[in-house]
This record gives C-alpha cells, structure tokens and sequence, in this order.
C-alpha cells in the first residue's frame, strides 16, 4: 500500500547511511533486498537483530560477492531491480565486478545509490572516517555547543542519518521520478560531508548577513539567545524555550509573571547573558511538570525536554501514533505520513541471511538452482529452509 510499492531496491549491507536510507524507503512501500555476507550470517550479530531497528522491513540473503556464482546472483539481482545502494569505500563495488558501468550495461534504467563519507572523488575520498569527521569538515561541528566550551557531537543524526541517509532516500525517489522521463538510469553519489553542508545552508546565510557569530553559544539558535534556550527546572528536568518572535516573548513573560517587570533587554546582545540567568533562576522554581501545565499547548513556543523512555508516553506523541511497538520493540513509526497510501513496517528486522532461500525464490531463482548455488558456497543455507 506504500508510495513506493511496486518498486525493487537491492541493498548490499553497510552501517549509517546506507541502512537508514534503506529503512525509508521500505517504510514507503518498497521492497527492499539487502545482500548480506555469509560470514554475517554464520556468525550471526552480538545483539538481537530485532533490536537493530534500522534494518526493519527488509528481507536478507547470505551471499559470497567475491565468489563468481554468488557475484552473478547478485547481478541477476540487479536486473530486476529499479534501484541499488552501497555504502562502501569508492572502488570496492568496481573490484567486485559490481560498479556503475557493470550494472548500467545490465539495467540501463538503475538508479545507482553510493553514499559515503568524504564523496566518491576528491583527496579524502579513500580515507576511514566517521560522523563527526563528515560534519567537522564543514563548519557544522564547529558551530554547536555552549560558549567557551568544546564543540559537541550531535550523536550521529546530522552526517550518518540527516545528511547521508535521508539525502540518500531523496535523491533515488528522484531518480526513480527522472527515468520515467527518461528511460535512463544514473549514479546517485551522496556524500556525508555534503549534505552536512546542505543542511547548514541556512546558518551560512545568516553568517553572510553578518547576522551569525563564529563564537558558539552567542547565536539565537545555538542557544545564545535567552529566548531559545534550555532551562533546568526545580526537580532537575528541563525545558526548551523558543519564544524568537516578540509576540511569543511577550507570551512567554506573561505566563511566568514577569510582564511589566524590569528586566534586561532582549534585543540588546550585551544583555543576553544577564537575562539568561534571570529567567535560568525563575525556571528553577517549579519542576519540569508544574512548567508544562502552565506553559505547554501556549504560543510561548515550549516543550519539556523528554528522554527516551519519556518521549512515546507523551499525550501528544500517542496521539500522533509517533512511536509504534513491533514484536515487543518501541521505536519512531514511518514516516513522512501519506493520506492515501500510508507508510508501514514491513516486518522487523532480519537476521543476515535469514531469508536467503525464500528471497530468491521470490525474485527468480528456481530451487534447482539454490542448491547448487549452496553447495559450491555462492550463498548462505537460509534457516527457515
């Protein structure tokens, strides 16, 4: 019933990005294959698999790509697909026999995804690296963290999930739109360090407007500014403020009695850190619960700060369906929502090569010749054989 159903996508198993992306488009609709590697599969994972969330909705087989047999699986896998994604270092899928031009020659009309972290060209194309690497580059991490102090990681959401995954799942539905007008397929190269850098685009605006500081913590929207901050309250929660617009502020000062009192100005930078402390000590005087009877569902823009536990409780989130449980599992539903052909969770997260025999029956390969392929080591025995 999804957006995307209809649509084949073959996904050779990575982390970050790749998964992520993956994840997106299943919960739209599409049906999504992730190639895992036998030694995976034997070894199984250290964890549950039903825990690693980011591969939900997908079915996975074992195969051998270094084995000729188990290459040719995978591109008689790619024949029929719409769609490809790898997340490895640029070159290994070419090593392989599985680059671009091997599956473009195969299925003119592919849609070929490769995400990394520095881009598949340039002088760190080859190097290892991780999230906070990708967004170091690009004056993202530099720019988040409280004044006078080191910058802090934003965990991984702004270069694996923000600025990988998501542009990766936008730029193959783009794809996917772009061969029907012209019958051709293409690469698809999303690179971590560049969609950190796509989505600073904003703040490199405020910067050329002279409207944004070098210096972390004096900005309006990395916490500087009184009027968006995080306020500790009496019972030691917190609270998230973001009262920019005056009439918001002027909500705001209503709601903690403070309208017509004497207090620093908030238009005046110099008097920021005055009247930080100002509303920090009357944030202080009731605890996280008593603030959102008073302040939340307000246009004081306001919301407690929830943790993980807290979160898929709230009245608002369960409602909205936010959170959703899968086979004992809480977790972040679907999204973004369809009115007509509304996202889901396929299933939960497969064990690697869980589904190895039945996957590739599905897509075409009679049991004649799964076992042969078996036999020789081409692919991993599916345990549900």
């Amino acid at each position: 019933m999804g957006v995307l159903s209809g649509y084949k996508i073959v996904e050779f198993s990575g982390i970050g990005p790749a998964p992520m992306g993956a994840m997106l488009l299943s919960d739209m609709g599409a049906e999504v294959l992730r190639i895992d590697r036998i030694e995976d599969a034997k070894l199984g994972i250290p964890t549950d698999p039903k825990y690693d969330l980011m591969n939900r909705g997908r079915r996975s087989v074992a195969v051998d790509l270094k084995h000729k047999q188990g290459n040719d699986v995978a591109l008689k896998l790619i024949t029929q697909s719409h769609a490809l994604i790898e997340g490895f270092r640029p070159g290994v899928m070419e090593r392989l026999g599985l680059g671009p031009k091997s599956c473009l020659v195969r299925n003119p009309r592919l849609i070929y995804g490769r995400v990394t972290g520095w881009g598949q060209d340039g002088p760190l194309a080859q190097a290892a690296g991780h999230d906070i690497n990708y967004i170091a580059l690009t004056g993202t991490l530099y720019s988040i963290g409280q004044k006078n102090q080191a910058p802090v990681p934003p965990l991984n959401l702004v270069g694996d999930f923000g600025g990988g995954g998501v542009y990766l799942a936008l730029g193959l539905v783009a794809g996917l739109l772009e061969v029907q007008k012209s019958g051709q397929g293409q690469i698809i190269d999303i690179s971590m360090t560049d969609g950190a850098a796509s989505l600073m685009t904003g703040i490199y605006g405020l910067r050329a407007a002279g409207k944004w500081t070098e210096n972390r913590g004096e900005n309006v929207l990395d916490g500087g500014a009184p009027y968006y901050h995080v306020y500790e309250t009496l019972d030691g929660g917190y609270v998230a403020i973001a009262s920019i617009e005056p009439k918001f502020y002027a909500e705001l000062l209503r709601l903690i009695d403070q309208e017509g009192e004497e207090l620093p100005s908030r238009d005046d930078q110099s008097q920021w850190s005055l009247l930080t402390e100002r509303l920090a000590s009357i944030f202080r005087t009731k605890t996280r619960e008593m603030w959102c009877r008073i302040l939340e569902g307000s246009d004081v823009c306001f919301a407690p700060v929830l943790n993980m536990q807290e979160a898929p409780k709230h009245r608002h989130n369960i409602e909205r369906k936010t959170f959703m449980e899968v086979e004992g599992v809480v977790q972040p539903a679907p999204t973004p929502r369809f009115s007509r052909t509304p996202s889901q969770i396929q299933r939960p997260p497969a064990q690697p090569g869980e589904h190895t025999y039945e996957a590739l029956c599905d897509w075409g390969f009679s049991r004649a010749e799964l076992e042969e392929l078996y036999e020789c080591g081409a692919i991993g025995r599916s345990p549900l054989r």
